[in-house]
């Protein structure tokens, strides 16, 4: 299996250039990305279950890696919740399958935004964390628009070991995040 091609972009460019920029007396101080968490909460799993396998088939199909279901930690009747019910979905991507997504998400799936100027540069958390919001899961061309019956959309989180927001957003600018001016 050939090297993906944004794991050699990071090697070749992103390390030298913000090894220049913060300083860096080590090659190993350098930010790396370690994972990518794909999250989609489904409020309605409640009172339909088949809708939590819905997700879980959606983002498997997305990040080419099985999801799981994620569960209720408490009862909230208001919500009328039960504890350890099914309601959302994960997938956590490392190493060789965390760059393929990253690839396809930045060259295919978010320029099919509509009205796309750039992804917003606040969701950054303080520790070098970045999570992104998306609104509906259809950008991705893995999803055939004709089988999707509800649109929902998913957090994408950007899990690197950049101590600072800076770094962070200096280390997804360099791998070709699009973010607005």
């Amino acid at each position: 299996m050939a090297t993906p091609r944004f794991k050699e972009k990071y090697l070749k460019e992103v390390v030298p250039a913000l090894q220049e920029k913060f300083q860096y007396k080590s090659v190993m101080e350098v930010p790396k990305l370690v994972k990518i968490v794909i999250n989609k909460g489904i409020g309605q799993a409640t009172a339909d279950k088949k809708l939590v396998d819905i997700g879980v088939d959606e983002l498997t199909t997305i990040s080419g890696q099985k999801a799981v279901a994620t569960r209720s930690k408490k009862a909230i009747s208001n919500f009328k919740l039960r504890e350890n019910l099914p309601i959302g979905a994960k997938v956590t991507l490392r190493a060789e399958r965390m760059f393929e997504f990253l690839d396809r998400l930045v060259s295919v799936s978010l320029p099919r935004v509509r009205d796309f100027k750039g992804i917003n540069n606040k969701g950054f958390d303080g520790r070098g964390n970045y999570t992104l919001g998306v609104k509906e899961q259809i950008i991705f061309p893995e999803i055939s628009i004709d089988k999707v019956s509800k649109i929902s959309g998913m957090d994408i989180t950007f899990v690197t070991t950049a101590k600072t927001d800076e770094e962070s957003f200096e280390l997804l600018k360099a791998l070709g995040m699009p973010f607005k001016k």
